[in-house]
């Protein structure tokens, strides 16, 4: 999954925080609520400026940061 076109971060949009573009949702609430157990549905329903691509993009993003290397953000 090519998580890019989903996720950025930009200084002035949750004081920098990784977000989904486009929203203020971040990333780590995604990863959060998955490793909770929480189902993509439920996530979805939580937050309705989401998509089931943007839950794909989070886990996409997350396995690129498992990886222990420097993963560029796109702005």
């Amino acid at each position: 999954m090519n998580w890019k076109p989903f996720i950025t971060a930009d200084p002035t949009i949750m004081h920098g925080a990784v977000c989904f573009r486009g929203t203020r949702v971040p990333v780590s609430v995604v990863l959060d609520n998955l490793a909770a157990g929480e189902t993509v549905a439920s996530i979805l329903d939580e937050y309705p400026t989401l998509r089931a691509e943007h839950i794909s993009a989070a886990i996409g993003y997350a396995a690129d940061l498992a990886r222990e290397r420097i993963v560029p953000v796109p702005a």
